[in-house]
């Protein structure tokens, strides 16, 4: 199939981009690298399989030939983004979402909407399923990313409903892994790169907040078979494995060897309590589970983040 990956020199969008070019897909990849970067796709470069396009996806997208199917993945994803490019993060959402479910409806292609489990906002049910509504606060410091998600989702469905499209959405719970950005302010990154700055670790809060932390080629695997399956509704991909942030960043500790001592700094406005996915759909319709170990994932991870800094 000929596929449309947009945020393609993203961390999750050229991880996805390398699974459809190796089950023999030919991948075309947008980006705007507003918080993608070059270094995420190099490798893929003279792959006369993948092409890519430097193209805002807010704009209007145009491209020759068939298309069998658009995965929009371009957005900022980090609490950094969010307060440094709030209007950017709700354009691509919103205006974004419209332009790729466009550019499907044009070719006829299948659309599979990245979204999240930020949709669920700080939960009051736990963990979460994919009936579950939300409880968002579209006025607070987050809720630029939550509301164009939302939004997106809404578009997404309305495009279904409407014109008939064939579409899928998947909401992706905590990933971690190589190519994510040293300083985007997410938990895994920030802690990695403290501990091998021998910098303390900062924990917000008490540190009792959880998370569940998925390894992002188990996340691909989800998305892809979620892209194959007839799963029309919001389906989680997550793992739902749940550690506290404190346990999180002793981890971090003992697997870097580091001497940092663990800090503690305010918890964040509209910080989730509680994160962890309900799997069940995903077991169920996609036959899917996460299988690499939280250790094995973060070993991998803080090699990269090794290499990063030479």
């Amino acid at each position: 199939m000929r596929i449309v990956v947009t945020g393609a020199a993203g961390f999750l969008g050229s991880h996805l981009s390398d699974r459809l070019l190796a089950e023999g897909h030919e991948v075309i990849g947008v980006d705007n690298l507003v918080t993608g970067h070059v270094r995420n796709i190099a490798h893929l470069m003279g792959n006369r399989a993948f092409r890519f396009l430097h193209h805002d996806v807010t704009e209007y997208i145009y491209l020759d030939g068939p298309v069998a199917a658009v995965l929009h993945f371009a957005s900022p994803a980090s609490p950094i983004d969010y307060l440094q490019i709030p209007i950017q993060t709700l354009k691509v959402g919103a205006l974004g979402t419209h332009k790729a479910l466009g550019l499907s409806r044009a070719k006829k292609a299948r659309f599979l909407l990245a979204s999240t489990s930020e949709v669920y906002g700080d939960p009051l049910v736990h963990p979460q399923p994919e009936t579950y509504w939300g409880n968002v606060n579209p006025v607070g410091p987050r809720g630029c990313y939550d509301e164009a998600k939302r939004f997106a989702e809404a578009m997404t469905i309305a495009y279904r409903n409407f014109h008939g499209l064939e579409t899928r959405i998947v909401r992706i719970f905590n990933t971690y892994g190589p190519r994510m950005r040293a300083n985007d302010g997410r938990i895994v990154p920030s802690l990695i790169s403290q501990a091998l700055a021998g910098e303390p670790l900062t924990v917000f809060g008490d540190g009792s907040q959880t998370r569940s932390f998925c390894f992002v080629s188990d996340l691909v695997d989800g998305i892809y078979r979620l892209l194959l399956s007839d799963q029309a509704d919001p389906c989680n991909i997550g793992n739902p494995s749940e550690m506290t942030v404190m346990q999180f960043a002793e981890t971090i500790r003992r697997l870097t060897g580091t001497a940092s001592t663990i800090v503690h700094a305010p918890l964040p406005v509209d910080d989730p309590k509680q994160r962890r996915p309900d799997i069940t759909l995903a077991r169920a319709r996609l036959g899917w589970e996460p299988k690499v170990g939280l250790e094995e994932g973060l070993a991998a991870t803080i090699d990269y983040f090794r290499n990063l800094r030479g």
